[in-house]
């Protein structure tokens, strides 16, 4: 059974670290993105999450991101023609930059600070869509419990949309293009990764960082917490593509791992 308190613990550090963050990539971000984002059409998603949220008819639906950092794939959402957009995220300091720039854009995107675990219950039933995409999964301890709490924002026949790096790549050392690269995890490790060196994953920037938390969930993992969160597994595909800012070792080997998958859950 699952140490809750464990789970507390790490979640609470993980959104310590992540606040600790935001100024730093506001630092590298933000300015380009108050120009970027004003621009017609504007959007960061690339061709396999504009195809897959096309294809579910994201055009006039209403759409929520949870752990949505500073919300620029949401805004995106927003380009493609989405209706209501909420962005749920764990930082202040990434609900503000989130905020900022759905202001210069001119566009009525909401952005809400809460723990994932605990998004208010004003918003359950209210999306057709939510968004999670690189980065969340592994941060969250416990499959079964993230998903049965997202699940509670689907309206009637509304999807979860997952893209994610890959599950096998925790496993893997990462590394710039020209660094070997070495296995280092199991797959089937249950345990907490406790990593020190803070979470500028944009300019590698050193800091002085509160210890953040991942966790390596198989793909069963992963499929079964939507499951039994009573969520129906509608379209499933890995693919090679790497999406994340680490592993370029493994994409530059050329071995033929998956770099990213797709995941779609639909409502019951």
């Amino acid at each position: 059974m699952k140490d809750r308190q464990s789970d507390k613990a790490h979640i609470q550090a993980n959104l310590k670290a992540w606040e600790e963050v935001a100024p730093i990539h506001a630092r590298h971000n933000q300015n380009e993105l108050l120009k970027r984002v004003c621009q017609p059409g504007f959007s960061v998603l690339d061709e396999t999450a504009t195809a897959h949220l096309r294809r579910l008819g994201t055009k006039g639906k209403n759409v929520a991101q949870v752990c949505c950092n500073n919300g620029v794939e949401l805004l995106s959402c927003k380009s493609l023609g989405a209706a209501c957009c909420v962005g749920f995220d764990g930082a202040q300091g990434f609900v503000d930059q989130g905020t900022e720039l759905a202001n210069a854009a001119g566009t009525d995107v909401e952005f809400v600070c809460c723990e994932v675990h605990d998004i208010p219950s004003e918003y359950h039933s209210s999306f057709d869509i939510v968004l999670i995409t690189i980065g969340v999964l592994s941060w969250m301890p416990d499959m079964g419990r993230f998903f049965s709490e997202i699940a509670k924002l689907l309206s009637k026949d509304g999807v979860i949309f997952v893209y994610e790096h890959h599950s096998i790549l925790l496993m893997l050392e990462p590394g710039q293009a020209d660094d070997p690269v070495n296995w280092e995890l199991s797959y089937f490790r249950d345990e907490a990764y406790i990593d020190e060196s803070g979470l500028d994953y944009y300019g590698g920037e050193s800091y002085e960082a509160t210890p953040n938390a991942s966790f390596s969930h198989k793909l069963s993992d992963i499929v079964m917490g939507g499951i039994n969160s009573h969520l129906t597994l509608d379209y499933f595909e890995e693919l090679p593509q790497h999406i994340s800012n680490a592993w370029w070792n493994v994409e530059h080997s050329g071995i033929g791992l998956p770099m990213s998958f797709v995941m779609v859950f639909q409502k019951n």
